[in-house]
């Protein structure tokens, strides 16, 4: 038996073919931002659930942490790798749907559990459909765009994040108030459903337009895990950012579930007289409010960090980790007056620093691992990148500030309120490691970057 010999990986790059058109890319790439949109509202309308979840179900903070991190991020991060090695081998288009389906699936039985151990498998299930989605799109997205466009293009995907975030929060807010909880997750499924369609009739897999890319994905088939693994283990950079990134996971994940918790245990009464105002129940306006902030400003944010990167980085590639490493050391302050502000209104607006400055470094951080290695290692190493982020992030980030708030509130003695108010001030001061991470970056990005 004759045994091809394996790729170089550090041979140069395979010269740039357009494979699709101009055109067809920024359809491409409006689908798969929306396809992120429902990735991430199905991910997180259980946030502004969180509070009637735990009335009803009669859950510590530490269980409603379990609930919408730990158990969604176990199966998220270990299913990741394995379909990222499939999305390098097969057909993405194929995964990307069966992923959709998969998802919102169970984002809809999630409405038909009727205890906290259902929920939690319900949730599981959610993470095995999710797993499949951010690692494919983002090697999709780097097959269609040449470099000098890519952290942009996948900054606008990220936008699907903030944009998901928007219609999560608000929708499942206005959604609880008036129907309850059950029904929020039910109509969060439908649209994947729907969107499942449209993937798989009009998006198209480009290694198989041509010749070229269809060798160099049989060559794909020979660069096993291992060899990834073993040249990434020599790129600096990539650590360094993934681990940047990963912090950055953790707080943010962390915060998601349990800042409308603080704004309706802190600021309950403010709340509720503005919320009347304008004919809403304070779930309802707490999650509009939240998501409007986190989507409008997200959403910019995200793009905007993708295009100060390529256009800076076009002159020092150090741009890649600069833009990150300065909004992450920034929104420190600005959370940490939101958190203690006596006023609800004062507390949102400086949210909205936090907010941007959070989605900044979307596009850099993931369009820096895609330039690191050669094109047959691109969803293998986002799935590397997001098995980092997410172990910490989506696993520990949420369980944490859970476990926290319940040592200051029963532990301490402060109280619900003063428990979850310090879980997040504490939490939110280890972006400060995420900025030295960020900024010990760019002493080798320049020399370590491939394509």
């Amino acid at each position: 038996m004759t045994i091809a010999p394996p790729i170089a990986p550090d041979a140069p790059p395979t010269p740039a073919i357009p494979l699709v058109s101009e055109r067809f890319r920024r359809y491409a790439l409006l689908i798969l931002m929306l396809t992120y949109t429902v990735n991430y509202l199905d991910r997180q309308i259980v946030t502004i659930l969180a509070e009637p979840i735990k009335n009803e179900l009669k859950i510590t903070d530490t269980q409603l942490g379990l609930l919408t991190g730990f158990a969604f991020g176990i199966v998220y991060v270990g299913l990741g790798l394995p379909l990222a090695r499939l999305a390098d081998r097969m057909n993405r288009v194929w995964i990307i749907t069966g992923s959709l389906v998969v998802w919102s699936g169970f984002t809809a039985l999630c409405g038909r559990a009727v205890s906290f151990p259902t929920l939690v498998a319900a949730r599981m299930g959610v993470g095995v459909g999710e797993a499949g989605c951010a690692p494919t799109c983002h090697a999709l997205i780097a097959d269609y765009t040449p470099r000098e466009k890519r952290a942009s293009a996948l900054a606008i995907f990220q936008m699907g994040g903030p944009i998901g975030g928007l219609f999560g929060l608000a929708l499942g807010g206005v959604i609880a108030d008036v129907f309850g909880w059950r029904t929020a997750f039910l109509l969060a499924g439908l649209p994947g459903l729907l969107l499942a369609v449209v993937v798989f009739f009009t998006l198209k897999e480009p290694r198989d337009a041509m010749a070229a890319e269809a060798a160099q994905a049989a060559r794909a088939t020979r660069m096993t895990f291992r060899a990834t693994l073993t040249y990434l283990m020599r790129k600096r950079t990539f650590w360094l950012m993934s681990f940047a990134a990963s912090i950055k996971a953790f707080i943010g994940y962390g915060h998601a579930p349990f800042t409308a918790a603080f704004l309706l245990r802190v600021h309950g009464d403010e709340v509720a007289t503005l919320a009347s105002n304008f004919g809403l129940k304070p779930v309802g306006f707490i999650g509009i409010s939240l998501g409007l902030l986190s989507g409008v400003f997200g959403a910019t944010a995200s793009y905007a960090g993708g295009v100060i990167a390529d256009r800076f980085g076009g002159r020092d590639l150090r741009a890649y980790a600069s833009v990150p490493a300065i909004a992450s050391l920034a929104t420190v302050p600005f959370f940490t007056i939101a958190m203690t502000a006596d006023s609800l209104v004062v507390a949102l607006l400086f949210l909205i620093p936090n907010y941007v400055l959070g989605a900044l470094s979307h596009g850099p951080v993931f369009a820096s691992a895609q330039g690191l290695v050669p094109p047959q290692m691109r969803a293998t190493c986002a799935s590397i990148v997001l098995f980092i982020i997410n172990m910490m992030g989506l696993g520990l980030g949420a369980l944490a500030v859970g476990a926290l708030s319940d040592l200051f509130n029963f532990g301490l003695g402060l109280g619900k309120a003063e428990g979850v108010r310090w879980a997040l001030i504490v939490s939110a001061y280890f972006g400060l490691i995420s900025a030295a991470l960020f900024w010990l970056a760019r002493k080798y990005i320049r020399e370590e970057m491939v394509s």
